[in-house]
């Protein structure tokens, strides 16, 4: 323990006490009184500096240098095994997997409304490929569960492949379609289809941190047979008076903006959520929009550059991929150049196509480019996500 420095001089009364006095008896000449004093300093230098040998030596404690940056509770990549799988509708199109951590490590807790990176197989050839899937319950600190929707290939894997017992490579969760901490105002969810998955992660946490909180979920389907997670829901609004369940069943298996307009609840301030088609989300936000609705109260979990804002710039641009050796003109008709490259059949990696799991990172070897978002997956100096990026000016792409 730290002690501050203890001054070992004496007290000068005692130093003056020490001294030859002048007086009649004895008479000190100038010489011999000077010595007196140089001795006496003397010893208390001698003090000081046996102390200081005596006392042991505290070093200054230096700061550790900071961590490294890490956007996730763990960097890179760990294994998980899948602990239980089963459908979540009576269609059979969705199907949740448990995974639980190989080294047995509570799992940190995540935000409601957060998504994971997988490391999947890309087929015989070889290979990985990379994709994102949104959390589809709370904070668990024994497992995940995620549930994925038979649309493709990699979804097909899941259902046809992927069982108990098999382990799978995932990142740490990461995303900023979050619930909010706003106890006071109402949240309205709207999901399309598979989008109810990250809204599902956040009414279940609400409904167990910010008990009272009024809370609305329109969940758009094509059919009761696609609906997932059906008796879950209906048991919960028989639970909770706060909890507010709409089913709309529609061919489009999404919600409509006048179809919406004439559902939304009261006035006064609402936080909204929107998860689906980006066409439906675009719809959604017009409406919301000529309603009224502050667009900081308007989230939405971003699929691709449609569903986040403004689409590419105008402009006609000369876009050089270096290592496929084309030259081509940009003419702005794509979303973002991830887009156009495939348009136009140059091969380039990719996965979430939303900023997420940095994929589709590139060199920009010239010119520059204009994210149409902040990406979650931060590219490195002179790189941009093609999936997100536009040009704005003539460029040169290491792909």
């Amino acid at each position: 323990m730290f002690h501050p420095w203890r001054n070992p001089r004496r007290d000068n009364d005692d130093d003056r006490r020490r001294l030859p006095t002048a007086n009649a008896a004895t008479r000190v000449t100038a010489p011999a009184l000077l010595a007196w004093i140089t001795a006496a300093i003397a010893a208390q230098i001698a003090i000081i500096l046996l102390l200081r040998g005596l006392r042991p030596r505290v070093p200054v404690p230096v700061p550790p240098p900071p961590p490294p940056r890490e956007t996730g509770a763990w960097p890179g990549w760990r294994e998980f095994r899948v602990s239980a799988r089963g459908y979540e509708d009576a269609g059979l199109t969705q199907c949740s997997f448990r995974l639980t951590p190989m080294d047995g490590q509570a799992l940190p807790p995540f935000q409601p409304g957060q998504y994971l990176t997988f490391a999947l197989p890309a087929g015989p050839g070889g290979g990985l490929l990379t994709r994102c899937y949104s959390i589809s319950q709370p904070p668990d600190p024994d497992g995940y569960r995620v549930t994925v929707k038979r649309a493709g290939v990699v979804s097909g894997f899941w259902h046809d492949v992927v069982q108990p017992g098999d382990v799978l490579r995932l990142r740490a969760p990461a995303g900023r379609f979050v619930i909010d901490a706003e106890v006071a105002v109402p949240v309205v969810f709207i999901a399309g289809g598979i989008g109810i998955t990250p809204l599902l992660s956040m009414l279940l946490w609400s409904l167990d941190a910010q008990p009272g909180r009024v809370l609305h979920l329109y969940y758009a389907a094509r059919d009761e047979a696609a609906l997932a997670f059906a008796p879950l829901l209906e048991r919960l609004a028989a639970l909770h008076r706060h909890f507010h369940l709409h089913i709309l069943c529609d061919a489009a298996g999404r919600v409509d903006g006048p179809r919406l307009a004439s559902l939304l609840p009261p006035a006064g301030r609402h936080i909204f959520y929107l998860c689906g088609p980006a066409g439906m989300m675009a719809a959604l936000g017009a409406v919301l929009a000529e309603a009224g609705v502050a667009a900081a109260d308007i989230r939405q979990e971003a699929f691709g550059p449609a569903a986040v804002g403004p689409q590419s710039g105008h402009g006609a641009f000369t876009i050089r991929f270096e290592t496929a050796g084309r030259s081509i003109g940009w003419d702005g008709q794509d979303a973002c150049l991830l887009d156009f490259a495939e348009r136009h059949g140059v091969a380039v990696p990719s996965g979430c196509r939303a900023g997420s799991c940095g994929s589709c990172e590139t060199a920009v070897l010239a010119g520059e480019v204009r994210h149409l978002a902040e990406p979650d997956h931060i590219p490195a100096p002179g790189h941009c996500l093609l999936c997100l990026a536009v040009p704005e000016t003539d460029l040169v792409l290491a792909a």
